[in-house]
């Protein structure tokens, strides 16, 4: 048993620990991304042109907020454009909650390293556990499945093609306007992986910290005691018969009387 508890708080350490780099890997992917996509305008008029204009936006996605100036084609006047779209309630519910599971998996991690008897001696302490890594499970597959959703909304909101019909000058036929380049989306895909992940993590370590839990060590302790008591039930005492006359009037030895002995008492009778 104390091999099984030994072996049992190890993996819990271990688990803390990729728990932490797996949600500083959420948070820093989808946190810290910053893009940017180039489109060109353009006009009949060569002066009025611009062939790269930069569009940067970045986290927390709100594209609405996001402008950039376009040429009108009329002699040097420039108009000013916005992007549809924001998308930051999802993006900063998945950094919130990849902030928090790392700061709870770390707590976790100096109590199984420094407090593990006290946690154990506390049995609100394991049920506590459970029923966080428990929560956790969930809402990493809620935000994790909720960022991906606005990822893709993000993806189409800042694709080339559907920013140029945001230009006006580009709804006019004699001009012609282009995508130059797209934004790089490999930081904030591995971060929609790294979410999933985390979910798988804190999902098969409900099952380590259940183990820890008064109920787990409660129906060890139930099939403990149902095994001694079938097994106290093979060993039934027969009762001892003193032996007599029966009905007949013949004499009964005693129940534990062997032949051996019965042959050598009538001999030396």
């Amino acid at each position: 048993v104390f091999r099984l508890k030994c072996r049992n708080s190890v993996v819990l350490i271990y688990v803390c620990v990729f728990l932490q780099l797996f949600a500083v890997f959420a948070f820093s992917t989808c946190g810290g991304y910053s893009g940017q996509l180039r489109v060109s305008v353009d006009c009949m008029e060569k002066a009025s042109s611009n062939l790269s204009i930069p569009i940067d936006f970045g986290y927390p996605f709100r594209l609405d907020q996001v402008s950039f100036e376009a040429p009108a084609c009329e002699a040097t006047k420039r108009e000013r454009v916005f992007l549809i779209g924001d998308f930051s309630s999802s993006a900063e519910f998945f950094v919130t909650i990849s902030v928090f599971a790392f700061l709870y998996s770390l707590m976790a991690s100096i109590v199984y390293i420094f407090f593990l008897n006290k946690y154990r001696q506390i049995s609100r302490g394991p049920l506590i556990d459970f029923v966080v890594t428990v929560v956790f499970s969930f809402v990493w597959l809620v935000s994790s499945s909720a960022w991906a959703k606005a990822l893709s909304d993000v993806k189409t909101a800042t694709d080339p093609d559907e920013v140029q019909l945001l230009i006006p000058a580009c709804k006019v036929q004699t001009n012609k306007c282009g995508s130059v380049h797209g934004a790089r989306w490999s930081g904030l895909n591995t971060s929609v992986v790294f979410g999933y992940l985390n979910f798988v993590l804190w999902a098969g370590n409900i099952w380590f910290v259940f183990k820890e839990t008064s109920w787990h060590k409660g129906a060890g302790r139930l099939a403990g005691g149902g095994a001694s008591q079938k097994q106290a039930g093979t060993f039934t005492q027969q009762p001892y018969n003193p032996g007599g006359l029966d009905q007949s009037g013949n004499f009964s030895p005693p129940s534990d009387y062997s032949q051996v002995g019965g042959a050598t008492s009538s001999n030396q009778m």
